[in-house]
């Protein structure tokens, strides 16, 4: 960065005032921590994102900042910016860690089915979605072009191309597939996150749910013409009835994309 290009001095941040005076944030451009850099030994990019993960899953981007950050790991939150510019680059790469979680199917397999290979994905994009609740409001707001999210959407854009949709069409199968994943993800993720908030297991907390809503003379009637499908959809648990919505609705996906290739 170009000296005549530093901000003064954030206080809220305690960001230095001389962009020249720190290293570039490349990861390949990373100087040794130690006395010559003024850099806090033990502190490197990789555990700076690796606490930053944890604090964000634990309590929220809400709360997340810089000074919690630091304090986490002992150094002040000065040193922090010896590896990123800024909060919003930490956060870019803590999204990017995450979605290294995704279980990427072999693609070189030649002999793999494709809807198998769309599956995994599809399941493993979820579980990272609902393991960090947080991922979903952000992937939304950055480019999320790190090498984990890159390698990810490599890998949906290579199974896609095998299932024989026309070009044209294979954008919005994928966008089908994987905007439904995010959608149910996140929805599911944010149940889970208000379960745990209230004290309770997502059992109690929708038996809770439902009998406030069934206490509604209002939406009491509207309420009962759903008790046949309820019970059509089965599952002891939440978590069980669930699981059979998500598979069957990527299943009606799958036999679509089969459809529209039947179609030509």
């Amino acid at each position: 960065m170009d000296p005549s290009t530093a901000r003064s001095a954030d206080p809220s941040t305690d960001r230095p005032t001389d962009a020249s005076a720190r290293p570039s944030t490349d990861p390949s451009a990373d100087p040794s921590p130690g006395p010559s850099t003024g850099q806090p030994a033990g502190l490197d990019r990789d555990r700076i994102t690796a606490v930053s993960v944890r604090l964000l899953d634990a309590e929220g981007p809400a709360k997340f900042s810089m000074r919690r950050l630091a304090a986490e790991l002992g150094v002040t939150a000065m040193s922090l910016y010896w590896y990123v510019d800024t909060k919003d680059d930490l956060l870019e790469l803590a999204l990017d860690s995450v979605f290294g979680e995704v279980q990427v199917p072999d693609l070189t397999d030649e002999s793999a089915d494709w809807r198998d290979q769309l599956r995994e994905l599809a399941v493993s994009y979820r579980t990272v979605l609902v393991r960090h609740a947080w991922v979903s409001p952000l992937i939304g707001r950055y480019l999320n072009i790190g090498p984990h999210s890159t390698a990810f959407s490599a890998a949906v854009q290579s199974v896609m191309r095998r299932t024989g949709l026309a070009l044209h069409g294979q954008m919005g199968a994928l966008s089908a597939v994987f905007q439904f994943v995010y959608g149910f993800g996140t929805i599911e993720g944010h149940f889970v996150q208000r379960s745990a908030d209230a004290g309770l297991s997502q059992d109690e907390y929708f038996r809770q749910a439902m009998g406030a809503i069934g206490e509604q003379p209002r939406f009491r009637t509207s309420f009962e013409d759903t008790d046949e499908i309820m019970t059509a959809r089965g599952g002891d648990t939440v978590a069980e009835m669930r699981e059979r919505d998500f598979t069957f609705a990527l299943e009606l996906l799958v036999a679509g994309i089969e459809a529209m290739r039947a179609r030509g």
